[in-house]
Formats: structure tokens, sequence, C-alpha cells
């Protein structure tokens, strides 16, 4: 694919045998391999890309918070769907087990900082019953998670802004 026969100058029928001969091979480095391969793994990483995201669908609230800074630990996340559910990270958690869940996580765990994803159609009273849950499962760092865009206190929307950070 990438190497060549070069043929040398000089006339002569004569053939010899070991040593050098006639034609050399000339190698190239032919590059059209590599920049496929490297196309193929670069659609491959924007297709998976995505999906490596917390994957519970929820119609977050708009807000104008400023992004949290982010940290080398992955970041515990607890989502309340609409219908009730409650997810930690990616996994159903009925209510009842929640705390205990929490306590075992925490006690893994070195921060005590926890992003809490609640769908915007979800009454207060229900967010801020799972925030105490939260609390007694060790975690008193609450961030809530929302949407940027949403309205400002002056009566404006902002652009900015993706969690809003609650607790001590």
């Amino acid at each position: 694919m990438g190497a060549g026969v070069m043929k040398k100058g000089g006339g002569g029928g004569r053939r010899r045998r070991g040593g050098k001969g006639k034609h050399a091979v000339m190698a190239e480095i032919n590059v059209t391999p590599m920049v496929d391969v490297m196309l193929v793994l670069l659609i491959i990483f924007m297709v998976a890309a995505p999906m490596m995201t917390v994957g519970v669908p929820l119609e977050l609230p708009k807000t104008a918070a400023k992004a949290v800074p982010t940290e080398q630990e992955e970041p515990l996340a607890i989502s309340l769907q609409l219908d009730g559910t409650i997810s930690l990270m990616n996994e159903p958690v009925p209510e009842e087990e929640l705390v205990n869940r929490l306590r075992a996580v925490s006690a893994e765990r070195e921060s005590d900082k926890v992003f809490l994803r609640a769908d915007g159609g979800i009454p207060y009273a229900r967010v801020v019953e799972i925030m105490g849950a939260l609390n007694a499962g060790g975690f008193a760092n609450i961030i809530l998670v929302t949407d940027p865009g949403g309205p400002t206190l002056t009566g404006g929307t902002a652009q900015t802004g993706t969690a809003a950070k609650t607790g001590n």
C-alpha cells in the first residue's frame, strides 16, 4: 500500500545477484487509511458523548443562577420525575429506601455535594421533602439543577446558569 519500487538509473541488461539490485524499495507513508480510521473514531465519539450524561428526562425549571464549578469526583444526582419516581443517578429508588441508600453512598464519598434535579411541575413541598431526606442521608450541600434562560428579578431572562446552590 505505502511502498513502491524506484528504478535506478543506468542501463545494461546485466543482472547482479546479491547487494543492491536495480530496483530499491521506496518507503512512503500513505495517510489515507489513517485519516479514515480517525474520522470513524470521531463519529463514534460524537454519537456516544451525548449518551454519557445523566439520563432521566425531566422538564427542569428555568432560572438565572450561575453554573457551579465542576469537581474531580463524579457528582451524585437525584432526579424527581413528574410521575413521582425518584432516581439515584439513573436507578429508580423506592421512597422508603432512599435515606438508607443515601447513607451508604455518603459513607463512600468524599464530598457531601448532591445535585437535585426536579421536574418543574412538582410541588415545592415535595422538593423540600426530598431535600430533607438528602440531609438525613448525610448530604448537606444540595445543588438545585435548572435550565438556563429563565426569568430574573429585574423582569428579563438570563442566558447563563445551570444550578443554584443551597445549604451551608
